[in-house]
């Protein structure tokens, strides 16, 4: 099975290294020296890393046949990918890789039915489960471990306790500091005498 590992982003310096986006939880794994990862697009592939390095705060990584900035440069927004075995699980139980999670069924700690897994956003904050509900609409679920609170590979489902609003926008407690203020400071409204 094939998981992106990372995206490459700009070149840095003049002798071929470039940046990297990581998205994997194991990049001294996946992203060591010596891997061979293959790419989308496949064009641009397979590329073997030949060293990396971490540079304030962002990890470089240089292949093996890519010597300037120009060729390293071309590689930008490629992605890199690993071949894994399917099998195979993160070492710390309460990690997942995305296809451990697609498709679970996602539902209430009272057992009511939300919808299934469709997608996972990786965002910089958090990550997000895209669920489709049973009516074809999607809901977003942060995959965080106040709302999320159980995942049962096992059972196939996520069970999350969803804060009010979230799956159901009728539910939304509004909070807005003019609510504390009172209606007796509210401003008149713009154009009209007061």
């Amino acid at each position: 099975m094939q998981l992106v590992v990372a995206r490459i982003g700009r070149a840095h310096g003049i002798k071929g290294e470039v940046t990297v986006e990581v998205r994997t939880d194991e990049p001294e794994l996946r992203l060591a020296p010596g891997a061979v990862l293959a790419t989308e697009p496949a064009t641009a592939g397979p590329l073997t890393i030949e060293t990396g390095r971490v540079h304030s705060g962002r990890l470089l990584l240089r292949f093996e046949g890519v010597r300037d900035r120009t060729a390293a440069e071309a590689l930008r927004n490629t992605l890199l990918i690993a071949e894994v075995d399917p099998a195979e699980l993160p070492e710390d139980p309460e990690e997942f890789y995305d296809h451990q999670l697609m498709d679970l069924d996602v539902v209430l700690a009272d057992g009511t039915e939300i919808g299934r897994i469709t997608e996972i956003t990786h965002l910089p904050s958090q990550d997000l489960f895209i669920v489709e509900r049973p009516d074809g609409s999607e809901v977003m679920i942060p995959f965080v471990e106040e709302i999320v609170t159980e995942i049962d590979l096992a059972e196939q489902r996520a069970v999350i306790t969803p804060p009010p609003g979230l799956i159901d926008e009728s539910q939304a407690v509004i909070a807005s500091s003019r609510d504390e203020e009172g209606d007796e400071d509210e401003a008149p409204e713009s154009g009209k005498d007061a």
